[in-house]
């Protein structure tokens, strides 16, 4: 596997190393020993799975308590995949990484406790894996509006489709009101 920097230190590219042929293929997703090394000593306990269709954006979501960690991919489409730094002391507070993620590239991203995810879908459809540091816990989950302007996310939005948000998404909140960590 190969971990890639971001612009952001926290968060991590990883790339498998995938063997293939005419058959199909193989890739190791996660070992533990290899993740702790290069990245950071973490368990997961819980694990996700989502389906979306084209245009849907799901986030930006956190946690205040029960704080995930969430290594994510897509095992089937193509997502624009956004980590935002939540930490109040952080010298990156407040900014953001956007990355691909898709069946074709089998890109993974690790977004550290502390940071508010989501994801756009630009294929037909799109489905998300992820593995997460905590139980979700819903009374403690936190969504900031997807076009806050103070964050000005670069979403690849998709001609003459605006993104179809849940209703929770719909009222999320401004960046600046939204619960930070100290």
């Amino acid at each position: 596997m190969k971990f890639i920097e971001t612009a952001i230190p926290d968060v991590k590219i990883i790339e498998p190393t995938v063997f293939g042929d005419e058959r199909g293929f193989f890739m190791e997703t996660f070992r533990t020993t290899t993740f702790n090394e290069n990245c950071c000593p973490r368990t997961f306990v819980q694990e996700n799975h989502s389906k979306s269709g084209k245009g849907i954006l799901r986030g930006l979501h956190y946690q205040t308590e029960n704080t995930q960690g969430k290594l994510v991919r897509v095992t089937q489409g193509e997502v624009f995949d956004v980590a935002v730094d939540m930490r109040k002391q952080s010298p990156t507070f407040g900014q953001w990484v956007g990355v691909y993620l898709s069946a074709e590239n089998k890109r993974q991203l690790w977004v550290p406790e502390g940071f508010a995810h989501g994801f756009y879908v630009v294929s037909e459809t799109a489905e998300f894996v992820y593995k997460c540091t905590d139980f979700y816990n819903p009374s403690a989950e936190i969504s900031i509006k997807w076009d806050d302007p103070t964050l000005n996310i670069e979403w690849p939005l998709l001609p003459d489709c605006m993104p179809s948000l849940s209703g929770k998404d719909e009222a999320g909140l401004a960046f600046l009101a939204a619960p930070v960590f100290e």
